[in-house]
């Protein structure tokens, strides 16, 4: 059975139970205390003098009083008043004991009987603050309402068995039948609604509003409770609230919780600064604390897990034991069970999230569909919406990485940046929908662009990752000295062609074998991170052509010179032949000349004779 309706059932029983033994115990009085009455002389009228009036033949209002303007109706009402004046005394032995106290209005049988020197009460009730004997400013309303209060002051309770046990708490407010029923000194209490703060004893400053609401609570205080049975198993829990139908119902020890909403952390037990603000709102948390659930069935499931923030309806409704997580958005980390440290903004984020930890999601559907991926970052409409198990992955723009299911290590900016990554590790993509290749990096409109300025210069990496431009001014330079002779060792590589493994194209290259290169030169090669040689230095190669070009070009230029050497030497010879050949040729002519005239004399020496003879004359 309910213990709420079991209690209830067994406080009726009890004041039924108190109704019989009462009463006989005030006849028992009536009749220890009739010898005195039956000694008094017979009353003359209702008119006491110096304003007081009292009932006839009923023993009202003791005739030696000097009170002033006090008025006594009921069977020995008033009956011990010395000096109290203004009281108004309307039952059986209404404000009965009562002596100096003013001001005092008691209404029903045994109402403020035991009153003696407080003032300013109000008792509308059989045995409305019946034991009340010097508190002040008191107002009881209903059968027994504030009945064990002596020395309390300036409680209101209206409803039978209201603030029954008080005795010295002040302050309290009661309107409800049994509410507050249970206290004794607890003070600045305010109960409304049947049972509320029933079992209260020195708990203080209480708010409760509601059937059965704060109803187990004993010393906690500072709480306030708005609804049925909210916050009704609270104890000693303190500085809790509670507004809505069994909102923090089953809280005890817990302290510092707020819960508005119907169901709202109603198994919270010793749970502490929960905020719960939604139906169902952190409805199932026991322990845990620290937890922010604004939205119908916000961290519903949550039993253990601490400092979780949830704002949205279902946001990280399933979450069981989960930490430090934060949902922001209708159904965001939805599914979340065990997941610490995430982070969902948007409808749908992280949804299907159980165990991944250390996520952040902006946006609509951002990791949608991660299940156990950690340390994952998605900014943008569905980024890293299908990611399952991926981790450390970083995604900015809509749709960035959208298609990333197990891919790792994964950064993607702009938007659909990565599309095309799905299960690739260490994928750079920068407004660019990139390939599904590992440990590779995508820039977006640089290939096929032309720089708008002609001053454009390469852009390279160094060993550690950084993207620059070589410096070739002096003044970054030191120990500089002509290359000479050690450009020679490019004399000695062997350019080849080749095709690269991963090409599929069958494109033919050109260039050097980097392991030959460094046989040659060791300061021409590249090493990757193991050490291990990776490309050749060909800006260097390029250098060093220069210089074997730059020399030869030397050799040449002298060569040049002596050709021209040469070639003047042989002109001027081929003058010098020329002018001899000309003068040959004249000679030729002037012998051919004489040849013709000796031939013209022969011819005419044979017409005109014997040939004469020469004869040399011997010495």
């Amino acid at each position: 059975m309910n213990p709420l309706i079991t209690s209830h059932h067994s406080l009726i029983t009890i004041l039924r139970l108190r109704s019989v033994v009462i009463p006989i115990t005030v006849v028992l009085l009536s009749f220890a205390v009739s010898p005195v009455a039956q000694a008094r002389p017979p009353l003359t009228g209702e008119d006491r003098g110096n304003g007081n009036s009292a009932a006839e033949h009923v023993s009202a209002l003791s005739l030696s009083t000097t009170g002033s303007n006090n008025t006594a109706h009921g069977w020995f009402s008033l009956f011990s008043n010395t000096s109290g004046s203004y009281n108004t005394a309307d039952g059986f032995q209404a404000l009965y004991s009562n002596t100096t106290g003013g001001y005092n209005a008691a209404n029903g049988a045994g109402a403020l009987y035991s009153n003696t020197t407080g003032g300013s009460n109000t008792a509308n009730g059989a045995y409305a603050l019946f034991a009340n004997t010097d508190g002040d400013g008191n107002t009881a309303t209903g059968i027994e309402a504030l009945f064990a209060n002596t020395h309390g002051s300036q409680n209101t309770a209206t409803g039978a068995t209201g603030l029954q046990f008080n005795t010295e708490g002040s302050f309290n407010t009661a309107t409800g039948f049994g509410a507050l029923g249970s206290n004794t000194t607890g003070s600045f209490n305010t109960a409304t609604g049947g049972n509320t703060l029933l079992n209260n004893t020195t708990g203080g400053n209480n708010t409760a509003t509601g059937a059965a609401a704060l109803f187990f609570n004993t010393t906690g205080h500072d709480n306030t409770a708005t609804g049925i049975v909210a916050l009704s198993a609270n104890t000693t829990g303190v500085y809790n609230t509670a507004d809505g139908a069994n909102a923090l119902n089953f809280n005890t020890t817990g302290h510092d919780n707020t819960a508005t909403g119907y169901y709202a952390l109603q198994h919270n037990s010793t749970g502490y600064e929960n905020t719960a603000a939604g139906s169902g709102a952190l409805t199932s948390n026991t322990t845990g604390y620290d937890n922010t659930a604004t939205g119908t069935g916000a961290l519903y499931s949550n039993t253990t897990g601490p400092q979780n923030t949830a704002t949205g309806v279902f946001a990280l409704v399933a979450n069981t034991t989960g930490e430090g997580n934060t949902a922001t958005g209708h159904g965001a980390l939805n599914q979340n069970t065990t997941g610490g440290f995430n982070t969902a903004n948007g409808i749908g984020a992280l949804a299907l999230n159980t165990t991944g930890a250390y996520n952040t999601a902006n946006g609509v559907a951002a990791l949608q569909f991660n299940t156990e991926g950690f340390d994952n970052t998605a900014n943008g409409d569905s980024a890293l919406v299908d990611n399952s198990t991926g981790n450390t992955n970083t995604a900015y723009g809509a749709f960035a990485l959208s298609q990333n299911t197990t891919g790792s290590g994964n950064t993607a900016v702009g938007l659909e940046a990565g599309f095309y990554v799905t299960t690739a590790h260490s994928v750079i993509a920068i407004g660019s929908s990139a390939a599904n290749v590992s440990n590779s990096c995508f820039i977006g409109n640089i290939r096929g662009v032309t720089t708008a300025n002609a001053d454009a210069i390469p852009v390279l990496v160094d060993s550690a990752g950084q993207l620059g431009t070589a410096s070739s001014s002096r003044r970054f330079k030191k120990e500089i000295k002509s290359m000479d002779q050690v450009s020679e060792a490019i004399l000695a590589l062997k350019p080849v062609t080749f095709h690269y493994q991963s090409d599929k194209t069958g494109t033919a290259q050109f260039g050097l074998i980097a392991e030959e290169v460094a046989a040659v030169n060791p300061d021409l090669v590249v090493r990757d991170k193991n050490g291990e040689i990776y490309t050749v230095r060909y800006d260097a190669v390029n250098a060093m052509l220069l210089n074997e070009f730059l020399k030869e070009h030397c050799r040449v230029e002298e060569q040049q010179v002596s050709i021209t050497q040469l070639e003047s030497t042989v002109a001027k010879q081929q003058a010098m032949i020329a002018t001899q050949q000309q003068r040959m040729e004249a000679l030729t002519v002037q012998l051919k000349e004489q040849a013709a005239q000796i031939q013209k004399v022969g011819a005419q020496l044979e017409m005109s004779g014997p040939t004469p003879r020469i004869v040399a004359n011997e010495p």
